[in-house]
């Protein structure tokens, strides 16, 4: 296998957004095509998505059946504590450094780290001071653009309330999605430069892929030859 490939891509976006799918439709090409078309090697996922959903179960558990207080979160589901979602980032960056004891594991693996964040609880500008320098020296940022109307309607179009811990299925209540993802501040965070964004000392490139139209659902070639378009610039970019 040819090192002709990312070492960590970071996926960002709204809830519903399309990120799932974009990994879906990755982890289904096989590793050769993908490797051509997008730069991307054998798939290892972080998201904080499961880490998090480990939290309400454990917060579940206290109060309903050890009757004991919650630690993590209220009835609602809020976290009781902003820094906890720093904890999050913290964790990913945690785990990515496991992943180096290995010391040839970007010979052949693309790290794809994936989380949400809305201004709400900090947005992207608090999130990724957490990240690690091991992370940001190496990373390139992927991130896929819609609007909050648009999140919301995927948002409720995927929702399976007999599956709501799937990477696939999972989704917010409407009061909770406006109150946590409302506003984002990706613009803020991205800055003028239409290329790189400066974190901490590291100039790391990104690409933006609008999905208002969604083209991430049916995971068909129309979503094939957009990433492929959009994971050649970011490519270029990156080296």
């Amino acid at each position: 296998m040819s090192k002709d490939i990312f070492d960590i891509i970071i996926l960002n976006g709204r809830p519903a957004s399309g990120k799932s799918e974009v990994i879906d439709y990755l982890k289904k090409t096989p590793v050769d095509e993908r490797i051509r078309r997008f730069h991307i090697g054998d798939l290892d996922e972080i998201d904080d998505f499961p880490m998090l959903w480990t939290w309400f179960e454990e917060d579940a558990i206290l109060e309903k059946i050890m009757n004991r207080p919650r630690i993590h979160s209220d009835k609602e589901g809020y976290f009781l504590y902003e820094y906890l979602w720093h904890l999050l980032i913290e964790r990913i960056s945690m785990d990515y450094g496991k992943k180096l004891r290995d010391d040839s594991y970007h010979e052949k693996h693309t790290t794809l780290v994936e989380f949400s964040r809305g201004s709400e609880h900090g947005g992207y500008v608090e999130a990724y001071k957490h990240l690690s320098d091991e992370i940001l020296k190496k990373a390139a940022i992927f991130y896929i653009e819609v609007s909050f109307e648009e999140s919301l309607r995927k948002n409720r179009k995927r929702y399976n309330p007999t599956r709501p811990d799937s990477i696939l299925e999972h989704g917010l209540p409407d009061n909770k999605l406006k109150h946590l993802y409302g506003e984002v501040d990706w613009e803020i965070f991205k800055g003028s430069d239409p290329e790189y964004i400066m974190i901490k000392e590291h100039r790391v490139p990104y690409i933006v892929l609008n999905n208002e139209s969604d083209i991430t659902t049916a995971r068909d070639e129309n979503l094939g030859r957009a990433l492929e378009d959009h994971f050649g610039k970011l490519w270029k970019l990156r080296n």
